[in-house]
């Protein structure tokens, strides 16, 4: 096996020197093909067995742009732990990128149960995991819990190597699933004994271990993780689902993001302003207090959006945490010549768009976000009631229902004469300009 440097956004890769044509392999989870006692990636034809302990040194060390080549469809398996792969990184030396790493963060848990094994995920600013390990009798029960940084990668996890039950053995020769297997690479455990060639490295080594796999299979979602993992007997099985599941989640908030949105800033203007022509945006409102009123201009000095997009023309009520605003629905809306001809309704997704625009009003208030743009992330218990028409008034109504650091989350209704047209629970997130 050769480590052989990559640029930055490269990703992960595995490539087989050995085939014709060097095909690679991304090291994602969407081409894992099996989790039988180890994790395998393929494309075709083209394998890479058990990856996960090398996965795992590259998640640890934080390298993030990395070619793996290989002259079979497995990595040297070592002493069954990443103290090798470590070591050999470590002597290479690791070199800092120019491009930023943006890291996934969850916006909610997600649990997941297979026969004894059950995964949970819940948001966080780090990335953490608690893990039980034992086996079907309960035996060797043991629990460990531990931030994932460089310096605990060496010095809790790395070193802790493989091992297996010894009546799983004779299976596992049945099914070549440990055709390399020994005691020089792995520890067997029979009965209340425990057959290795050393002492063991930790007195808990095997919950560490299950650790490590766990750190190895997450990194196949090919970004860094931000949340706090707690595991009871997982597997490679669980371990590779809960990557899918949250890269499916992330998947939906960025894109929602994406969709709801204007980006934070302008790479480049299209055109420079004479150095002594007027500025044609409207002055931001730098306070915003209760009982204020906002007219068209003054919402414009808070917010990013525009014509067509901007969707509230007057704040009529600001009130500790509940906000108001109206927008006038009228037949000159651009949406209204596709949706729909002959028959005009305001799609109920920009009923949504009002209320996260509304609420990321009232959470700009605050004086510590001043400045800051409101990214609508989610949106949960979305109803839409009854049809918007030209000549209605939409009214917003929002409650902000908890606002945490740069995160913050409400409920929001639209009225037409008193009477609900649609609601929904949103979250968004602060952002610098």
């Amino acid at each position: 096996m050769k480590l052989l440097p990559a640029p930055a956004n490269y990703g992960i890769r595995f490539r087989r020197v050995d085939l014709d044509g060097k095909p690679e392999i991304e090291a994602k989870v969407e081409n894992v093909v099996d989790t039988q006692r180890s994790t395998t990636i393929g494309k075709g034809n083209v394998k890479i067995h058990t990856i996960e302990h090398l996965m795992a040194t590259f998640s640890g060390l934080g390298i993030d742009n990395i070619i793996v080549e290989l002259d079979s469809n497995e990595p040297p398996i070592g002493d069954g732990s990443a103290r090798i792969y470590t070591n050999l990184v470590e002597q290479a030396g690791i070199v800092s990128q120019a491009e930023p790493v943006k890291p996934l963060v969850l916006q909610n848990p997600i649990e997941l149960q297979t026969g004894d094994s059950l995964i949970s995920v819940f948001p966080g600013d780090k990335f953490k995991i608690s893990c039980t390990s034992a086996d079907k009798q309960g035996r060797f029960t043991q629990f460990f819990s531990t931030e994932i940084t460089p310096e605990t990668w060496k010095k809790d996890i790395a070193n802790a190597r493989t091992f297996c039950f010894y009546e799983e053995i004779e299976y596992l020769i049945k099914n070549g699933l440990i055709k390399g297997g020994s005691l020089e690479n792995a520890i067997v455990i029979r009965e209340d004994a425990v057959l290795t060639t050393e002492p063991l490295r930790y007195p808990d080594e095997f919950v560490r271990h299950k650790i490590l796999d766990i750190i190895g299979d997450l990194a196949l979602i090919g970004r860094r993780l931000n949340a706090h993992v707690v595991a009871i007997r997982p597997s490679h099985t669980i371990n590779c689902e809960l990557a899918k599941k949250i890269i499916a989640q992330v998947s939906r908030a960025e894109a929602a993001v994406q969709t709801f949105t204007p980006p934070p800033k302008q790479e480049q203007k299209r055109m420079e302003q004479p150095q002594n022509a007027q500025s044609s945006q409207p002055p931001a409102v730098t306070k915003i207090e209760d009982g204020m009123v906002l007219d068209n201009i003054q919402v414009m000095g808070i917010l990013p959006h525009r014509y067509p997009f901007l969707m509230i023309d007057k704040v009529v009520r600001i009130q500790g945490n509940t906000i108001r605003a109206i927008k006038n629905v009228t037949i000159n809306e651009p949406y209204f010549q596709g949706h729909f001809p002959n028959h005009p309704i305001m799609p109920g997704v920009l009923q949504l768009e009002a209320i996260a625009q509304v609420a990321g009003i009232l959470m700009l208030r605050q004086a510590e976000n001043a400045g800051k743009l409101a990214y609508f992330m989610s949106a949960e218990n979305v109803k839409w009631r009854k049809p918007v028409r030209p000549g209605d008034t939409l009214v917003i109504d929002i409650e902000l229902l908890k606002a945490r650091g740069k995160i913050g989350k409400a409920k929001g209704t639209c009225s037409v004469d008193g009477e609900v047209v649609s609601e929904a629970e949103v979250t968004f997130m602060l952002i610098d300009k």
